[in-house]
């Protein structure tokens, strides 16, 4: 008997110029053809229509920009490199103006360092909620931090105890349903319940809670006042979501200036270089987070002190790769070298990380030699926010997934396109990672996706198998990934209802006419 990822691939196999011949895809008959550039249109008026989350006049306090109107923006440029009609071109002009105008320099709005810079802040669900306790006189006494998503749910009650010189503190979170209990504190440096010590004593708890003690000179008897403080979620930058924005800015410049026709358009040559500037600008608010290595490789790392769950980590190999794609589009459109050697260093560290099987490649959310991939204790002073994970050797081991694997293959593409990394025989394996690994169908034969790029996680959920059209980057290789991505949103008839949806089709309409 054919296991289910054999009779996924077989599937594969039968091809077709339409549902692959699978049943549970009639669906598509009655509904779009996701491979036309009307569906395009539509989903675009729609979703645009609709104000969802993800509009270009949204702010990025919580990714709407980095994971919605972003995909939009992607999808303009593939529909332009499909179509070359400039009407997409404009439709990125007028998206990302509107962009432009929701960064932080321009909203007037700061970081968590008080600092107003040309990206775009977010805070919940992502960042470190903080609270500060005061005492009677209204002065500061602890701040109370919670590393734990959606902390800006949390809520930190103080009791007082019955011991003198006690207090009982309750950190809990409505949105996860986690709580953390501390009785019997103190904020008495000698004491054996100081509270800084005691909470970092038993960490980790439900809610992941640190403390620090905000007296100078952290002397005094009073204790914080009884009652509710909310925890506030901090404004951090990352530099995922600035990856995510800028590349089709940087996208656009490069085909506007790389075409003679529209760079002698001013408009055009305008904007492309408006565009190169920003992306610039906004890439360069993370050059403090940048660490190359001896071996010519580059990667991204969260300072220690970021309000973030991991900082003083290195950031996920996806994360890192985001910026990676603004900075190969920003070389080609440019010719700065500069921009070439950031791509090629992050492209040679993400080779190392790549493992084969199959045929395919596979490889982790966390990138192998990091810090939280091996796990560390509390006397390495690794993280303010999250003091210890894992064990030694043993941490966040997780393979990637298929939606952020994307990010990972679509920069492995273009630097290949770009000749700053990889091969053919690399791009070869990406796209086998999809049509061996990731591609599969249900016990009832509609196609869907494993969740992990090893084809391990089981049957993957609709927020990562409708993401299964990103992957036609590296279509080309194996065409299995364009007729079973297509698939998987011919069988469920997938509607605009989400910003990557339209990336999604704008792929689908790009393999076809440009998978030469």
């Amino acid at each position: 008997m054919l296991t289910r990822r054999e009779l996924g691939r077989a599937a594969l196999l039968v091809g077709g110029a339409g549902l692959l011949g699978l049943p549970g895809t009639a669906s598509a008959a009655a509904g779009h053809d996701y491979t036309s550039r009307e569906t395009f249109d539509l989903f675009d008026r729609t979703f645009h229509e609709k104000g969802g989350a993800g509009q270009p006049t949204d702010n990025n306090e919580h990714g709407g920009l980095a994971w919605g109107q972003s995909y939009v923006l992607a999808g303009f440029v593939r529909m332009y490199e499909a179509y070359r009609d400039t009407h997409y071109l404009d439709r990125l002009i007028h998206n990302i103006d509107l962009v432009l105008a929701g960064r932080d320099s321009e909203r007037g709005v700061t970081d968590y360092r008080g600092l107003s810079l040309p990206a775009w802040r977010a805070a919940h669900p992502y960042t470190v909620g903080i609270a500060q306790l005061a005492g009677e006189d209204g002065q500061p006494l602890l701040e109370i931090r919670s590393a734990l998503t959606y902390a800006d749910m949390a809520t930190a009650t103080v009791t007082a105890d019955a011991a003198e010189g006690r207090f009982t503190l309750e950190v809990k979170n409505t949105q996860t349903n986690r709580v953390a209990t501390f009785p019997g504190l103190s904020m008495d440096p000698a004491s054996a319940d100081y509270a800084v010590r005691r909470i970092l004593d038993v960490y980790p708890t439900p809610t992941m809670v640190t403390a620090k003690d905000l007296r100078p000179g952290q002397t005094g008897t009073g204790l914080p006042v009884a009652g509710q403080t909310k925890l506030t979620s901090q404004p951090v930058i990352f530099a995922v979501h600035t990856g995510m924005i800028t590349y089709p800015m940087a996208s656009f410049a490069r085909i506007v200036l790389r075409s003679p026709t529209l760079r002698a358009q001013a408009r055009y040559r305008d904007k492309a270089m408006e565009y190169i500037e920003a992306a610039k600008a906004a890439a360069a608010v993370h050059d403090r987070e940048w660490r190359e290595t001896a071996d010519g490789g580059g990667h991204y790392v969260w300072i220690k002190g970021m309000p973030l769950a991991y900082d003083g980590t290195e950031q996920p190999t996806n994360q890192s790769l985001a910026l990676g794609m603004t900075y190969a589009e920003l070389f080609e459109a440019t010719g700065d070298r500069a921009f070439a050697d950031r791509a090629r260093r992050l492209a040679r560290t993400f080779e190392k990380e790549l493992k084969t099987d199959d045929g395919a490649y596979t490889w982790s959310y966390w990138p192998t030699f990091g810090k939280l991939y091996n796990g560390y204790a509390k006397t390495d002073e690794v993280s303010e926010y999250t003091p210890s994970y894992g064990s030694a050797g043993k941490g966040a081991q997780q393979l990637e997934d298929l939606s952020h694997g994307a990010i990972d293959v679509e920069f492995a593409a273009l630097a290949f396109r770009k000749k700053l990394h990889f091969r053919g025989e690399d791009m070869v394996k990406f796209a086998r990672t999809y049509s061996r690994k990731l591609a599969t169908t249900t016990e009832d034969g509609i196609p869907t996706t494993f969740l992990r790029v090893d084809g391990t996680g089981g049957l993957a959920t609709s927020g990562q198998y409708l993401q299964a059209p990103r992957w036609m980057a590296v279509a080309h290789w194996d065409k299995a990934v364009f007729t079973h991505s297509r698939s998987v949103f011919d069988a469920r008839a997938a509607q605009p209802d989400y910003g990557s949806a339209l990336a999604c089709v704008a792929y689908l309409n790009w393999y076809p006419r440009v998978s030469g």
